[in-house]
């Protein structure tokens, strides 16, 4: 394939931070413009001056050389809390991001900090992979291999080197991913399972895994993965990984997604059996994202074709069933209507780019507005303007519920990468459609 279709369908797929946009967007209609500059204001504030000093401000932790475990909202570190690669992880990738666009250095202070605690707490030296916790003081806690933690640890390191250049991360990063395929693949139904013990025996007894499930698969370990593989696969294009992201795109079209219903399955037995059928709008939507990326990623005009049409159906299917009259992205549904109204942070940050992406991908303009209710919804409701960063979750009200604002699942990941790609591609949005060709006729 040359080099030029390659980059058309890479562009085509989605926009990749720091990079040109995804595909030939749409102009904008008449009337959005000046709605479209305002948000980007805003959305650029919203990052440059609350979510990154937020987190460079409270999360480290002197005393351990990483970072506390819990921050309640008021920004009162709770001492002696244990705490998980998870968020390290996804610190190290979001001031990786940051550092590659803006070359703050205290960005990279950041996201050096996050590397060196992945390797000097999380890694087991023993059986390789990354701990799921440890105590605050930095003994291993929870020793078992949770696939999730390991696919952020792939795709936090793969950010790094790609700011950084550190091939030292890029090698911790092919590790976890060699670590993944040896231990973590099903070789008779294909997909991946999820949970193990430190040695990296699976756990089949299908006790509550610490992902929420007695599944021994599920959609969500298997995004992240998927997210993972193809920022791996942008720095490091080795044909192995090219085969086992194809393979994992696959899955994810034909294994994990109801064909009749556009939404995803939450979790699945080994032969891929449907043990439950919740929807969940903020993993559909932010599927409908990583999907086409993957493809573009890949340079494959007919996955891409495919992921494109897949990603289309899942954005009607959450817009049309689980945006709240707010604009606020809903939780939960079943068969028989909603089941859980409460509105988490993370879903907010990804029906606003998701939503987005969906209008790229077909010029739709209900797409658009309603990427613009969200950020509405956003900054009205889930932007903490007194104490900083986002609150985690909100009654339908919009009560806050949680009281914590930086914890093991509580990070700057999804908000983030909101605002970075929303600038990205706001601004692509707003560029001036070119003038169409002469055929060199003179006058």
């Amino acid at each position: 394939m040359n080099r030029r279709l390659v980059l058309t369908l890479a562009l085509a797929g989605t926009v990749r931070l720091g990079a040109a946009a995804a595909s030939p967007a749409p102009a904008a209609p008449p009337a959005e413009p000046a709605a479209l500059r305002s948000c980007l204001a805003q959305v650029e504030s919203e990052l440059h001056g609350d979510i990154l000093p937020y987190w460079r401000q409270h999360a480290p932790d002197p005393a351990s050389g990483g970072f506390v475990g819990l921050v309640t909202n008021e920004g009162t570190v709770q001492p002696g809390m244990p705490r998980g690669a998870l968020l390290s992880a996804r610190i190290l990738w979001t001031y990786s991001a940051a550092y590659e666009r803006d070359h703050d250095p205290a960005d990279l202070a950041m996201a050096r900090r996050a590397a060196d605690d992945l390797r000097d707490h999380f890694q087991d030296s023993q059986d390789g992979g990354l701990y799921w916790t440890i105590t605050a003081d930095g003994r291993p806690l929870d020793t078992g291999k949770i696939l999730y933690a390991q696919a952020f640890g792939i795709y936090g390191l793969s950010e790094f080197f790609r700011a950084t250049g550190d091939h030292a991360a890029l090698d911790r990063a092919v590790a976890l991913y060699h670590l993944v395929e040896e231990h973590c693949r099903d070789r008779v139904h294909d997909g991946y399972y999820e949970e193990f013990t430190r040695d990296w025996t699976l756990q089949s007894n299908l006790r509550r895994s610490v992902m929420g499930s007695e599944a021994l698969k599920s959609q969500n370990t298997h995004l992240h993965l998927l997210e993972a593989y193809t920022n791996l696969y942008r720095v490091w294009p080795d044909p192995g990984l090219r085969r086992d992201l194809q393979a994992l795109t696959e899955v994810m079209l034909t294994r994990l997604i109801n064909p009749a219903t556009h939404h995803l399955w939450l979790f699945l037995d080994a032969d891929w059996t449907p043990r439950a059928d919740t929807i969940s709008f903020g993993h559909d939507i932010e599927a409908s994202r990583l999907l086409p990326e993957a493809a573009g990623a890949l340079g494959d005009a007919a996955l891409l074709a495919r992921t494109r049409a897949v990603a289309l159906q899942m954005a009607r299917a959450t817009l049309a069933e689980g945006v709240d009259g707010d604009g606020g992205l809903l939780s939960e549904a079943g068969p028989h209507g909603l089941t859980n109204t409460n509105k988490e942070w993370w879903q907010q940050a990804e029906a606003l780019t998701g939503f987005l992406n969906a209008y790229q991908l077909s010029g739709d303009s209900r797409f658009l507005q309603a990427s613009l209710r969200s950020w509405g919804f956003i900054e009205a409701h889930v932007i903490d303007h007194r104490h900083g960063e986002w609150y985690r979750l909100l009654a339908r009200d919009d009560t806050v519920i949680s009281q914590d604002k930086l914890s093991l699942w509580k990070c700057p990941y999804h908000n983030g990468r909101a605002c970075m790609e929303m600038i990205d591609r706001l601004q692509q949005l707003l560029q001036p459609a070119p003038r169409p060709e002469t055929g060199g006729a003179t006058k």
